[in-house]
């Protein structure tokens, strides 16, 4: 290819539409993965956190091996095209496969499932990611120019995760919803009061919609209930290795409902009702109905208990399901697309070195440059610290704030934490650098991001559920993230400089080449910390399933307990994504404060020595 000097529109954009639908999907898998499996399809929070840590330290192998590969290739369409098609042909495909998981498999047979096919899909990421960075120099001449297509690409990459955070949750409940509606495996039971054996209680709610220990037993006799459900709903609870545990348990936020009488009529969109029903299996005669009512149509039902009661329940614990895998479909040939468009619009130049670092070079690096060590330290806290809230965000809106709005709640918010982090890093960073240093700038934003967390922390202790409210701990913190972010990739390129005076070494394609892996690991210990809190605090099992017929009658006759049992989990699920996060923030404070060393004085007098040299 011959001389060139600037490039084209048609070329910013293909690449900059390739980092979209890159981050498109490393963002559904990063944010939803753990969801997917634990939440939807059963498999233990423990065994998720252990396939994703595993995962993550598999990529430091990973990754050098890859950049190796990819160093070494020479075909007709250049050494990066054709990896990054294949990679992203093999990784789209991987993609689906992960969230369409089979339904019928079992426990053993799931976790086996999710741990191949999310480390398959982690190597053939990486497949697609290395080429797609290292091929700048293969189109590009200048520095400047190479620095702002980086830019924009970075740019193009965040808008991509934005998008899959603002619209993941909406979009799935909908094509779930129309998937499960042309479903022909839907089937209706019913379970009548004259020939099954109905457990039927009215609970009666104070104003703000907590149950009370105001309860009555019906006549069971009266009830007829009709639960729609796929044939896998039913034909789970036959089957305890499902993970159902021999129950199916419907509740508010899993399930679709209305119930009627001679005097009192509640659809689920009234908001002013609620209803849990246990079933311990589908033939079985033993089914728990309970109803939440407000207090003057608890007082109406009870003195008319004679009265027909009749109660449709249509189950949603398919429609995620469903929901995730069309979804999915939609990205990954979106992905596919984008990159087509990357690999047809820009031509790269026939000799380009690619340097790739090994792993014993990364370590080598690291241990004896201890700058480059207390910043790889820093940045694989405070990514910690921020990916441990995101994994538990969606279970905190979803069964914690809860209401049958959760996921435009959920989609609110991530619209704006999203945004702040963007301007943060676009606008903010420019203007607080013409006052502050990079250091004092480190500090605010440690400090803010602290700040946000104990806000939070004491905004969901009070019982705050207004999402508007939730968007002032969220500036501080998605701010204080973004500004990190830049701030920690200024300090690791100040180690390069350092290095080279201590070490008479330049390692700044291996220092740079682990910001990646970093940032990887940090996903993984906090999805690991996640798990442990949802399978300690038994989220999932408190909020969905898993719960006995015998069980619910027990809860009836402990209603004035059940507060206090709901509440442990909830307080453990808030402490975990608050408390937690600032311990993790502290420790990095107190690393980095202590070992860093690299002033702008002290960075001068290293320029000015190596000069010298």
């Amino acid at each position: 290819m011959g001389e060139r000097r600037n490039l084209s529109g048609k070329e910013k954009f293909a690449y900059g539409i390739g980092a979209v639908g890159k981050d498109m999907v490393y963002m559904l898998s990063a944010s939803y993965v753990l969801y997917y499996f634990q939440d939807i399809m059963g498999v233990s929070a423990i065994a998720m956190g252990i396939i994703l840590l595993v995962a993550r330290v598999f990529d430091a192998f990973n990754d050098p091996i890859m950049g190796v590969i990819v160093a070494k290739t020479k075909t007709r369409w250049g050494k990066f095209r054709p990896w990054l098609m294949i990679g992203t042909i093999t990784n789209a495909v991987l993609l689906i496969m992960m969230f369409a998981a089979p339904p019928s498999a079992t426990p053993g047979g799931m976790i086996a499932y999710a741990a191949v096919t999310y480390i398959m899909w982690g190597v053939t990421y990486t497949m697609m990611d290395i080429p797609y960075w290292s091929m700048v120099p293969a189109f590009t001449e200048s520095g400047k120019e190479r620095e702002g297509l980086s830019a924009l690409a970075r740019s193009c990459a965040g808008v991509g995760s934005a998008i899959i955070t603002i619209v993941t949750v909406m979009a799935v409940a909908a094509l779930g919803t129309l998937a499960a509606s042309k479903s022909d495996d839907n089937i209706v039971k019913v379970y009548s009061g004259k020939t099954h054996s109905l457990n039927y209680y009215v609970a009666c709610r104070d104003e703000d919609g907590n149950p009370t220990d105001n309860y009555m037993q019906m006549d069971g006799s009266k009830v007829t209930l009709n639960v729609t459900g796929s044939k896998r709903f039913f034909e789970g609870v036959d089957e305890p290795e499902t993970g159902l545990d021999g129950a199916i348990y419907l509740k508010n936020d899993n399930s679709d409902y209305s119930f009627k009488t001679d005097d009192v009529t509640f659809e689920k969109s009234d908001g002013d009702s609620a209803i849990e029903v246990a079933i311990d299996s589908a033939d079985s005669n033993y089914v728990t109905v309970v109803l939440y009512v407000p207090v003057e149509e608890y007082w109406t039902m009870t003195e008319n208990a004679d009265s027909e009661v009749v109660i449709d329940v249509k189950s949603n614990m398919e429609v995620e399901r469903l929901g995730f895998k069309y979804f999915t479909i939609i990205i990954g040939v979106l992905f596919i697309l984008f990159i087509t468009i990357t690999c047809v619009c820009i031509k790269e130049k026939s000799t380009v070195d690619m340097q790739t670092a090994s792993i014993g070079e990364m370590f080598r690096a690291l241990i004896q440059n201890d700058q480059a060590m207390t910043i790889v330290a820093t940045i694989v806290l405070v990514n910690t610290a921020l990916f441990i809230t995101s994994n538990l965000l969606i279970y905190f809106f979803k069964y914690d704030l809860a209401g049958s709005n959760w996921r435009g709640n959920y989609t609110l918010f991530n619209t704006f934490a999203g945004g702040m982090q963007i301007l943060a890093m676009m606008i903010l960073f420019p203007l607080l650098r013409k006052a502050f240093t990079t250091l004092k700038i480190f500090y605010i934003c440690v400090f803010a991001e602290i700040i946000g967390y104990i806000v939070l922390l004491v905004m969901v202790l009070s019982g705050v559920t207004n999402v508007f409210a939730f968007f002032v701990p969220g500036f501080f913190i998605m701010s204080g993230f973004g500004l990190l972010n830049v701030v920690v990739t200024v300090f690791l390129a100040n180690t390069v400089d350092y290095g080279e005076l201590k070490n008479n070494r330049r390692d700044e394609s291996v220092i740079f080449s682990m910001q990646t892996f970093v940032v990887k690991l940090a996903s993984g210990i906090a999805a690991l910390v996640a798990s442990i809190c949802l399978a300690v605090f038994n989220i999932q099992a408190d909020s969905a399933s898993a719960l006995d017929s015998q069980g619910l009658v027990q809860k009836m006759y402990t209603l004035g307990e059940t507060q206090v049992i709901d509440n442990s989990s909830v307080m453990g699920l808030r402490a975990v994504m608050t408390v937690g996060p600032i311990a993790v923030l502290v420790i990095a404070y107190f690393i980095f404060s202590k070992k860093y060393i690299l002033t702008d004085e002290k960075l001068q007098e290293i320029g000015e020595e190596l000069k010298s040299r």
